[in-house]
């Protein structure tokens, strides 16, 4: 500690000789008896005026994946996907003894190192990855100028399940494991669970809205994708919410936890049971170990939320043992958690249709006060900025009131994601040049929004060039505050909706991020069955945001 004191003055001391103002000092890779001691009172070297933050010794942060292992050995990648080589190695393991002896031997995450003539070993490995009772390694590398057997290779490959990754090189064992042990590990962008990590581990320890008061020079209105999903994460963490997850049999979710309890954006609730999830997850390279885990079966939890849901269900004749099987439903005891308050908000749909989201949250919580449908709006981000495009996913044919509603629910939005609201109601035609009875619902729709939310800006009927094109705008609603400047986009109807932004997404390659289901009392969103990583975690930031600004 004496030495690290004496560097950091030093250091300090350099800086002001180079005519720049100290802000803040950072000491990495700190040992876990030192960051103890010093990172919550920030006392450390105290004669230096700027804070001086502590960062842990991570060990996943000093580990290569497996990615970047076989590009810096050459190594030949015989079996695995994209997902699989993304897992961080542990410790490297070489297998020089029987099977029997060697099982007992692994542990978590362990990269195994074993000529490639050891089919036992390969087998071996593999099946412990599968059961519950024997942890999971990360890779196997194979060594020597002997080529696995064919057969070895054929079995293994034939496996319809999680595949360790397979990886040869013409080396021998020994010197193989050298070359591992001095391997420098990289954080690069083929590293998103070492991004995760170090970005999480970064916000535990800092004051972020300092350092951004300190270099915010100027405010830009320019927001790229990677910045508006940054601030999604940013945001909720903050104020981290919990958030329950129903659907753990699907692999996306599971990996969406990881990189969610990584970043240290919210908390995460698992719907299951925790010794399969467990097993699972370290099958796949994940560590979930910090979630809460919550299992359908327990009989305590159903026979709690049965009387609950019984008491929402009432007056259909809703009786306690129908309740109580009902419960047997995951995404409707996910939605109870909810309801009840145990969980913040939940986020389904991986395996289950948007119905099958939102219905147990309107048989329970209802809709917010003011509101009488559940709409939905996605963010459409594209280079440089934001919109909000809605209802892309929920009502097929809005009457004027719904519009208004989904108009005022897509401002609410916007706003409290930092966008702000300029809503244009769109129609085939702009102004007062149209007629007809689906001009008509928007234009009744505009001056209900305008009785309802007089502050609002909102404009309509307006054709989607007039909405987005200052000169196209200025030309044809010369007069209007939204014309050319619109960042709200609500369309009349879902077959408009979702076409406009399926065909933006495709076609422009803007990124689209939802839907986000508005009006609900409590934070409920579906994802698409086609959904990916990423969108399952901006869908929960999203969701935790929006627990942030709910009543209880």
């Amino acid at each position: 500690e004496p030495s690290l004191e004496e560097t950091l003055r030093l250091w300090h001391l350099f800086i002001e000789q180079q005519g720049a103002e100290p802000f803040m000092l950072f000491v990495n890779r700190c040992s876990r008896a030192l960051y103890e001691r010093y990172h919550k009172n920030q006392t450390f070297c105290p004669d230096i005026p700027e804070p001086v933050i502590l960062l842990p010794d991570v060990k996943d942060l000093d580990r290569p994946n497996v990615r970047q292992l076989a590009d810096e050995l050459g190594a030949t990648v015989l079996i695995s996907n994209e997902t699989q080589m993304q897992r961080i190695c542990g410790t490297p393991r070489i297998a020089a003894m029987h099977l029997e002896h060697f099982l007992p031997r692994i542990r978590q995450d362990d990269l195994i190192i074993v000529p490639a003539d050891r089919s036992d070993i390969i087998l071996g490995a593999m099946v412990a990855n599968f059961a519950d009772n024997f942890p999971a390694v990360s890779a196997i590398l194979l060594t020597g100028s002997l080529s696995p057997a064919a057969a070895t290779l054929e079995l293994v490959g034939g496996i319809d399940a999680i595949h360790i990754p397979l990886l040869h090189i013409e080396e021998d064992t020994m010197q193989t494991a050298f070359r591992v042990q001095s391997l420098e590990a990289r954080i690069d962008v083929d590293s998103p669970k070492k991004i995760a990590t170090a970005l999480g581990l970064f916000n535990d320890n800092i004051d972020a809205a300092r350092i951004t008061a300190a270099l915010a020079a100027s405010k830009s209105d320019i927001v790229t994708p990677a910045m508006f999903e940054h601030r999604l994460l940013e945001r909720a963490s903050l104020d981290k919410k919990t958030i329950i997850l129903p659907e753990t049999e699907d692999e996306r979710i599971l990996r969406a936890a990881d990189i969610l309890l990584r970043r240290r954006a919210v908390n995460i609730a698992l719907l299951g049971n925790k010794s399969k999830i467990i097993a699972r997850a370290e099958a796949l390279g994940l560590h979930l170990a910090k979630a809460d885990f919550i299992d359908i079966k327990d009989k305590s939890y159903r026979k709690s939320l049965a009387q609950k849901y019984q008491a929402y269900r009432s007056h259909k004749g809703m009786t306690f043992d129908a309740a109580y099987d009902a419960l047997s439903n995951a995404t409707l005891f996910a939605t109870m958690m909810v309801a009840t308050g145990a969980c913040d908000g939940m986020v389904s749909g991986a395996t289950h249709t948007t119905r099958e989201t939102i219905l147990p949250a309107l048989q329970t919580f209802k809709t917010q006060k003011g509101y009488t449908i559940v709409s939905s709006c996605f963010f459409m981000c594209f280079d440089t900025r934001v919109l909000v495009y809605a209802d892309c996913a929920v009502n097929p044919d809005p009457s004027a009131a719904e519009l208004a509603e989904i108009a005022i629910a897509s401002a609410q939005t916007a706003q409290q994601f930092g966008i702000e609201p300029r809503v244009a109601m769109l129609s085939y035609s702009t102004g007062t040049s149209g007629i007809g009875s689906d001009v008509d619902k928007v234009r009744a729709a505009v001056q209900l929004v305008r009785s309802i939310r007089p502050e609002l800006l909102v404009d309509g009927p307006i054709q989607y060039d007039a909405a987005i094109d200052p000169d196209v705008g200025k030309m044809k609603m010369p007069q209007s505050p939204v014309a050319g400047r619109a960042t709200v986009f609500i369309f009349p109807d879902l077959n408009t909706g979702n076409n406009t932004y399926k065909a933006v997404q495709r076609s422009a390659g803007a990124v689209a991020i939802g839907p986000v289901l508005q009006g609900l009392a409590r934070p409920v969103n579906d994802l698409s069955r086609g959904c990916s990583i990423t969108d399952i975690v901006n869908t929960v930031a999203i969701t935790a945001i929006q627990a942030q600004g709910t009543q209880a």
